[in-house]
């Protein structure tokens, strides 16, 4: 797989540029101060890299939050605004939220981070890396896995467990992380993700068995790797349908000039195939969004589409969740069309 992904690379790279066109309006932020926790005795100290999902005229958002810093150890929380008050600037706060889901297994015992979240027709899948630790030979192995948990109406957790690869060699748990459902059907889906292979990482597409936590290797190919300006390149938001065969998912780039994280979109067919890409179109601005735990980030982890406008709810520098928006035809423009 290695060596297919350096071979893929070559083609894969010069579909983009490093120019940013920031298309999105900024409507609101919620500060870790904001969140008053309702089943955890302690208040976070940060709250960011939220997944979202839209349920009627709720938006429902998922950040990845800290409640302290000795092990920087990760849950994920849910709260929820009305769509339409965020639309018009009338966020109330304190927003009341509660922690869903915890580490309480060794593979993420360090943390549950960063979700992208699905709904489903009796509640909802939850794509999350999962950081902790692994049995290896020379004893305990820490490293990031792609966890997926099941969780029901109520948002409690049915079950969870994280991927692995199958191949005619056996199968193997690589770091992963950055992972997203392009489509899911009885419990197979077209996966778009990103494993560490050596020290390659580039964005795959592959068939993945959700009820096993299989990814088929054979299934695998690369679909967008870093430019030459970059450090790296990963999937950052869920997955929105635009039409019978078309599918857009954001993306972040890592910049070598500055190190910033930087955004953009990827329009993809059904079977994971790249159509059409964005430069950067979602960059930090200002002290709110480049000064925090990690500066000059914006990232994930949610995307909606309402009423013609694309929401992205995203991490601020690691520690703040804002929310952006941006009409779907002004992002539409901005695609570079590579087939179609």
């Amino acid at each position: 797989m290695r060596e297919k992904a350096l071979a893929k690379m070559r083609e894969l790279r010069g579909l983009r540029s490093p120019r940013t066109h920031d298309v999105f309006e900024r409507l609101a932020y919620v500060f870790p101060s904001d969140l008053a926790i309702a089943n955890y005795p302690r208040k976070p100290v940060a709250a960011f890299n939220p997944g979202a999902a839209l349920r009627g005229r709720e938006l429902l958002v998922f950040p990845r939050t800290i409640f302290e810093y000795y092990n920087y150890t990760s849950s994920i929380c849910l709260f929820a605004v009305d769509v339409e008050h965020l639309l018009s600037g009338e966020l109330e706060k304190p927003v009341s939220a509660r922690v869903v889901l915890w580490p309480d297994e060794l593979w993420e015992f360090r943390g549950c981070e960063d979700a992208r979240v699905y709904a489903q027709p009796d509640g909802f899948l939850m794509l999350y890396t999962g950081f902790g630790y692994h049995h290896s030979a020379s004893g305990l192995e820490l490293k990031w896995v792609q966890g997926l948990a099941v969780l029901d109406s109520s948002l409690e957790v049915l079950k969870k467990g994280y991927f692995r690869i199958e191949g005619a060699e056996g199968s193997f748990a690589p770091k992963m992380k950055d992972s997203a459902i392009l489509r899911l059907e009885s419990g197979e889906a077209v996966l778009l993700c990103r494993p560490t292979l050596g020290d390659v990482e580039v964005c795959w597409r592959g068939t993945a068995s959700l009820d096993r936590l299989a990814i088929e290797a054979e299934s695998m190919e690369p679909v967008l790797a870093h430019e030459e300006w970059e450090f790296k390149v990963g999937w950052s938001t869920n997955v929105i349908q635009l039409s019978s065969n078309e599918y857009l998912i954001g993306w972040h780039g890592v910049l070598k000039g500055d190190y910033s994280y930087r955004e953009g979109f990827a329009l993809l067919d059904g079977s994971g195939e790249l159509l059409a890409v964005s430069d950067y179109l979602l960059t930090p601005r200002g002290i709110v969004e480049k000064y925090g735990d990690r500066p000059l980030v914006i990232f994930g982890d949610g995307l909606i589409l309402h009423r013609g406008k694309l929401l992205w709810v995203g991490g601020v520098s690691d520690y703040a969740i804002g929310f952006f928006a941006a009409e779907l035809e002004k992002v539409m423009e901005e695609m570079r069309w590579l087939r179609g």
